[in-house]
């Protein structure tokens, strides 16, 4: 039988070097009263359930709950991570391997993200430890390497002597023959310079294992009888039981007398203790020892004593009030509720902007399909007078219904902007920065829609007469277009890179000029390989200000070159990620771009790519620089 020492690495204000665990479990439990900050109050709490855990788990248990509550509540991320590993200690003590490893992995994940190395180092060696009692060596033996390379790089490594001891202990075999006393002696060395004087005894009974299996058997057994003296005279009772049953195993078939006296002695320890699994295991040897030499009384007194332990072990059971596996059920019960509320308030707020936007929609058709009634009672109203009417009035009717057609292709854009938005919000926990910036972009692209149906509400087609131009900064205009496309990038891990001139000025409908470079922008994503470079580039030559979008995409095939900017063109594709087209985008543009009295054009290879270009007036240029979005 093996005792397993665990660590616990909680604040130094409640650490204490005594000789035992009982003045520092006293000092604790007069101190908690008085403690008022929560966050240190938490800790005693941890530190409480950790030191009882040789007595009483029920009582470890207790108090960790308690402090688990707290730290929830504080959102204390530290003391939640040591209840949580407080609870892997319960379920492990407690025979549960699939508890304890779970909490001791959760902790391990805690203490990852808190960078926490210390800690994370005694999960690994807990972690190991359950699983070589399943007896799946290979993992444990993976952790324990892990704990041991973690340990190593520490500055303050008090951890690294207990993760030595505890794999030697388990996995001798892991150790070259000639190394085990060097690894013994650094173990004795960490644990002498701070002080911890359980680590230190238990290393020594390490010494006299090791001392004994060389053949320096009479100095092996000195070397136990005197750390057994000692543990007890610090009363480190806990600590000693294994040694005192390590011994009498190593005297039972050479000297039954002090063996019996080593086991006694031991018994009447566990007995004064409560520690009944001590008890038992003892009890038992006794048994076992006093049939084998038939001495049937003494071994009859120890069958009954047998007896006695269960009865008070299962009294025990049966008086518990804890039902640990009735807190694990009701945290995964409490914790599937929890996600399920967060991704219910999400959806939510997606269905919302989801209806929102259909009104919108249904409000515009509504609206236009009213101007199309109209336009078919003056239609038929013409018809009555003249062929020639009739065929103008057929005409503006087909023109109303284009209308209606363009309506909602430049709507696709702002919805695809909130379906994306939504989606990557389903991935979080919570709103985070990050997800707060893409919300504010859905906020602007969803304007600038309910601008464009505004005014196409109001239009009359004649874009000369329905431009509005204005100054403005081209570098920022360009910046703020870049940064409301770089969602759709990022969706197929592209990057949109911008060369412009900074004090360039350009006198232009805004809001237009925005139209024509979203549908460029677009259709070079849309048509690029994931983690493609697309390039914006704006420089004046001239008097004429040229901004071009480049990609290395699929191109276009020279079959379709004079089809491209034909409204409702068949000359189009679907997209590299399957994005459907609609043959309306770069005829928009094209209007758009010659009612500012510019040109747009195109030079694209099949296979190598395409640029896109358009020409404006301009008037001030000024040195360039680079931004990659």
């Amino acid at each position: 039988m093996k005792v397993r020492l665990l660590l616990f690495i909680l604040p130094l204000f409640f650490i204490s070097y005594s000789y035992g665990q009982s003045p520092e479990i006293k000092t604790i439990e007069s101190a908690l009263p008085h403690i008022t900050d929560s966050l240190r109050y938490t800790d005693a709490l941890n530190r409480l359930a950790m030191l009882l855990y040789e007595k009483n788990i029920d009582s470890t248990f207790y108090y960790t709950t308690q402090a688990r509550a707290i730290a929830e509540r504080m959102n204390y991320t530290k003391g939640k991570a040591d209840a949580i590993n407080n609870l892997g200690v319960v379920y492990d003590i407690k025979g549960n391997v699939q508890l304890s490893l779970r909490y001791y992995n959760q902790a391990y994940n805690i203490y990852t993200k808190l960078h926490d190395t210390v800690n994370r180092t005694q999960t690994l060696m807990n972690i190991a430890m359950v699983y070589q009692e399943i007896g799946k060596d290979t993992r444990a033996i993976a952790n324990f390497r892990e704990a041991m390379a973690t340990s190593g790089q520490l500055a303050h490594d008090s951890i690294r002597s207990l993760v030595i001891y505890n794999y030697l202990l388990e996995y001798p075999d892991q150790f070259r023959e000639d190394s085990v006393g060097f690894y013994i002696a650094k173990a004795k060395s960490i644990a002498e310079k701070y002080k911890d004087n359980r680590t230190l005894l238990a290393i020594e009974q390490l010494t006299a294992d090791n001392q004994v299996k060389h053949g320096q058997r009479d100095a092996g057994l000195a070397l136990l009888d005197n750390v057994i003296t000692e543990a007890i005279s610090k009363h480190m009772y806990y600590v000693s039981m294994d040694m005192l049953i390590d011994i009498g195993d190593q005297l039972s078939t050479t000297d039954s007398v002090k063996a019996v006296g080593y086991y006694k002695q031991g018994l009447d320890i566990a007995a004064k203790n409560d520690y009944l699994f001590y008890s038992e295991a003892i009890t038992r040897k006794l048994y076992d020892f006093y049939e084998t030499h038939h001495n049937n009384a003494l071994a009859f007194n120890y069958c009954r004593q047998l007896l006695q332990i269960h009865d008070e072990q299962e009294k025990l059971n049966n008086a518990t009030s804890v039902d640990y596996i009735d807190y694990a059920l009701k945290e995964q019960q409490l914790e599937s509720a929890r996600i399920n509320s967060r991704y219910e308030t999400v959806f939510l707020i997606f269905t919302i902007v989801l209806c929102l936007m259909a009104v919108a929609i249904a409000i515009v058709i509504w609206r236009y399909w009213q101007g199309s009634q109209k336009t078919a009672v003056i239609l038929k109203l013409q018809f009555e007078r003249s062929e020639e009417t009739t065929a103008a009035l057929d005409s503006m009717n087909k023109e109303y219904a284009r209308l209606i057609k363009i309506v909602a292709h430049d709507l696709r854009n702002p919805v695809g902007a909130v379906s994306s938005m939504a989606s990557l919000m389903l991935d979080k926990d919570q709103l985070d920065p990050e997800v707060h910036e893409m919300a504010v972009l859905m906020k602007a692209s969803a304007d600038n829609s309910l601008t464009l149906i505004s005014e196409l509400l109001k239009t009359d087609f004649d874009h000369q007469q329905n431009i509005k131009k204005e100054k403005f900064a081209l570098d920022e205009f360009l910046q703020q277009c870049i940064q409301l496309l770089s969602f759709r990038a990022k969706d197929k891990k592209q990057q949109l890179v911008l060369k412009s001139d900074t004090s360039l000025e350009i006198n232009a409908d805004r809001d237009k000029l925005w139209r024509v470079l979203n549908n460029l922008i677009v259709n070079a994503i849309k048509f690029s390989p994931e983690g493609a470079y697309i390039y914006i580039d704006a420089a004046l030559y001239g008097n004429k200000l040229v901004i071009s979008v480049k990609d290395n995409g699929i191109g276009i095939p020279p079959g379709m070159h004079s089809q491209l900017f034909d409204p409702f063109t068949s000359a189009r594709r679907k997209g590299t990620g399957g994005e459907q087209p609609f043959g309306l985008g770069l005829y928009i543009s094209k209007q758009i771009i010659e009612a500012h009295s510019g040109k747009i054009g195109f030079t694209s290879e099949a296979g190598a790519g395409t640029i896109f270009f358009i020409e404006l007036p301009a008037e001030i240029a000024a040195p360039s620089h680079f931004a990659i979005v």
